[in-house]
């Protein structure tokens, strides 16, 4: 099983199934434009604000990683749909082809290496997550994007092990949210105090082998909506 190919597979399925088939056009099945790079940017903003980089509040915080992981997890559902987007429209790529292109990127092998983000200077962590916004507001290539956020993975503490468990877990609990009302507005996101993520990388913890379908039951048994 090849880690990327799956979750570019999967990621595709789910946005398929969000947005309606031929939504690499760029508009869904209700009309709404997709703009996956604002979509990079305001996840970016969402992981730097898990360090305590202001230096009037909180001053003695210590950076969130667990939820640092979570955001650089969200990007990697943008970034993955805007690859996709490009070669599998503009440049008619296949998702093996991707995946290839990936797995050949100069830091991707430092990627399948453990790595400890607790022992990095945090506001080192936010200038290369501010690179990757550089990236998108400069309009460099699909390749430099990729590049870019496997550094900020890295810098999170993800490895591609890590990475593909997380994902997958965001994966199931993006699909559950889609069952359950999301788009509507009437899904419930805070069970009995705790955020869903939290539920679920919590399971995940717990139950490190399990598959999709059974997190997805369990997350069924712990809806509270």
């Amino acid at each position: 099983m090849n880690k990327i190919s799956q979750m570019l597979t999967l990621q595709q399925e789910l946005n398929d199934a969000t947005n309606g088939k031929g939504w690499e056009k760029g508009i869904t099945k209700n009309g709404k434009l997709i703009d996956w790079k604002r979509c990079i940017y305001l996840e970016c903003a969402e992981l730097i604000e898990s360090y305590p980089w202001k230096h009037w509040k909180n001053i003695d915080a210590q950076p969130d990683y667990d939820n640092i992981k979570i955001e650089a997890v969200d990007i990697w559902h943008f970034v993955m749909s805007q690859m996709l987007q490009e070669y599998r429209i503009e440049q008619k790529g296949s998702i093996d082809t991707l995946t290839s292109i990936i797995e050949s990127l100069p830091n991707y092998q430092a990627f399948t290496q453990e790595s400890d983000a607790g022992q990095r200077d945090s506001y080192k962590q936010i200038t290369v997550v501010e690179a990757l916004i550089r990236v998108l507001f400069c309009q460099e290539s699909s390749e430099a994007l990729m590049i870019a956020f496997i550094e900020v993975a890295i810098q999170s503490g993800l490895t591609l092990d890590t990475l593909y468990r997380l994902y997958i877990g965001k994966n199931i609990l993006n699909r559950f949210r889609q069952d359950h009302g999301y788009k509507e507005g009437s899904y419930i996101k805070i069970w009995n105090g705790e955020e869903d993520n939290v539920v679920m990388q919590r399971f995940l913890e717990e139950h490190p082998d399990t598959s999709p379908d059974a997190l997805y039951r369990a997350l069924e048994a712990g809806y509270t909506g």
